[in-house]
Order: C-alpha cells, then structure tokens, then sequence
C-alpha cells in the first residue's frame, strides 16, 4: 500500500477546507459539470444527473478488475456514486447511472466507507463517476483525512468535466482515470445526449496533465500519481478513435497511459440501435491499435485477445 507522507494529507486537508464555500457556492446553482444545469442541488433540486445534495453511492468493495497499476494485488477500493452526468445509450452500469439505484447516505457514513477499504488493504480509493457528487466527496473527503485515510485517490470519470470544478480538485485526487469517449460532438450528443464533448474533454485531459502529470507507479507498479486515459472502441467507428488517440498524442502527451478497450457490449439501449446493437469486429480494433503504433502512444495496456 502506498501511503501518502504526513505533510501531503495535511496539505490535501488545508485545500478541501479552503475551497469547500466554492463547491458549495457551484453545486447552490449547479455549474459542477458543463451541463450548467443551475439547480439548487443544497436544497435538494435535481438536475439531469439526478442527484441532489446528500450523497448517493452504489456499492463499496475491493475491485480487481480496473487497470494492472491501479487494482494492483490487493484490489482498488473502489466507490460506484449513483448518477451520472452523461446519457450513454450503450451504459454497462445504468441501473447505477440512469436509474440510479443506490443508498441515501451522509457524509460521515460515506468517509467511514472509505476508511473501511483502506483497513481492508486497498491500494486507493477509487470514486467511479464522482462529477456530480464533488461536494459530498469533498465534505466526506474532510472527515476521512482527520481520522486516518492515507491512501491515493482516483477520480474515475466520463470526462465531461468543468474547467471551473476541475481546477478545484487540484492537489487533492493522484490519480485521474478519465474516458476520451468520442472525438466528435454530434455523435456524442446523439449517443450519450451531451453538447460539446470533445472540446469540454479535451481541455479536461489537458488539465488533468497539468496537475498530475505522466502515470507514476511505485516498485509494485501500483499507480501513485498521474493520468490514465480510457478509451472504448465502439462499432462502426462511432468512438472516432484514431482522431481521439492522435489529440492525445500531440496535444496532451505522447507519455499518456492508455488502456485501449475493445469490451463493448450492447446494453440499455444499444440494443435497439442500428450500429451499437452490435459488438466491435476485430478489425475495429485493430485500426485503433494501429493509431497507437502511428501516434507513438506506446504506454497503457491494450485487449486484443476478446
């Protein structure tokens, strides 16, 4: 387990303190994500996410399934908050995202469930879509530091994210585990019901560098600190993957960690779609593969063997 040092969570507790009223003055009229929705999520208003001002999460456990650096050997505590900021026709998780099934909670139960999986030996918390919930993290985040959570945190996103809100998690997660999940606007307001992705994600990773910087792993190879980039190829190209992967590499850095995923399936309403019904072929992935080899993206993990 890799264990923050005494001065860092002191300093992550200092900056949560300091921006806390920004949070709470973005999620009174919601600006958390780009969808700008300005409801009072503090007086329980819901905006498209769903959510309003308690904590919503899923499920709670050891996750040995994410990338090698970050379930490592003893798995990443791994934290599911219900909601989501996007509308992916094709969402594996959305009884979780779009109808939302989950547990009511308060910000000391939703700290006692982190400190519950550092005692369990994970190597990270691990908050899977945590944009909506930014204030709820950031009180419980808090409460966390001051009774004993010393170990890195991943901010497991879509990456439709606010420059704003984004700027006010600086110092405070290590790792950034964003998805690139299209590379052109209209397919992803058609697919996932968002305006502007692309150019709301790009400046997102772009950030997210900036504050973290290249993947680090320790002597275990257990991620520390850094960025890890998703990006799941979809049939019939829908994902624009070569035009994703080459921003990356000349805009971001060609240093970026990838984990190119070739597990898409129909589900929700994919199924129902005249080209997401369908799994991706191997020669999709294979040209996906191959805009790596020609970017010069040579870090990351790949799924060729599906």
């Amino acid at each position: 387990m890799t264990d923050l040092s005494v001065e860092i969570y002191q300093i992550k507790v200092k900056l949560l303190k300091e921006r806390l009223s920004l949070v709470e003055e973005l999620t009174g009229s919601c600006r958390l994500c780009p969808r700008e929705c300005g409801v009072n999520r503090l007086e329980g208003e819901k905006g498209v996410c769903g959510i309003g001002a308690a904590p919503v999460y899923s499920s709670a456990n050891l996750h040995y399934g994410e990338e090698p650096p970050i379930s490592g050997y003893k798995g990443s505590g791994t934290i599911f908050m219900t909601g989501c900021n996007l509308n992916c026709k094709f969402c594996q998780n959305y009884p979780i995202s779009q109808l939302r099934n989950g547990n009511i909670i308060n910000t000391e139960i939703l700290a006692a469930l982190m400190l519950d999986l550092q005692d369990r030996g994970a190597h990270n918390i691990n908050f899977v879509t945590p944009t909506h919930q930014a204030l709820a993290i950031f009180r419980a985040l808090i409460i966390a530091y001051e009774k004993g959570l010393r170990i890195p945190l991943v901010y497991n996103s879509g990456g439709y994210e606010s420059l704003e809100m984004l700027k006010l998690w600086d110092g405070i997660f290590d790792v950034y585990m964003p998805d690139s999940k299209y590379s052109d606007n209209d397919t992803a307001l058609k697919i996932s019901n968002i305006s502007e992705y692309t150019k709301h994600n790009q400046a997102a990773l772009k950030e997210m560098q900036r504050q973290v910087g290249v993947l680090e792993m320790d002597d275990d190879g257990i991620a520390r600190r850094g960025m890890l980039v998703r990006h799941l190829v979809l049939p019939g190209g829908l994902a624009g993957s070569r035009e994703a992967l080459k921003f990356i590499a000349e805009e971001v850095s060609k240093e970026t960690y990838i984990s190119l995923m070739s597990q898409y399936f129909p589900a929700h309403k994919a199924v129902n779609h005249k080209i997401l019904r369908r799994r991706v072929s191997r020669i999709e992935y294979q040209q996906a593969m191959d805009a790596l080899e020609e970017f010069g993206l040579e870090n990351g993990w790949t799924q060729p063997n599906y």
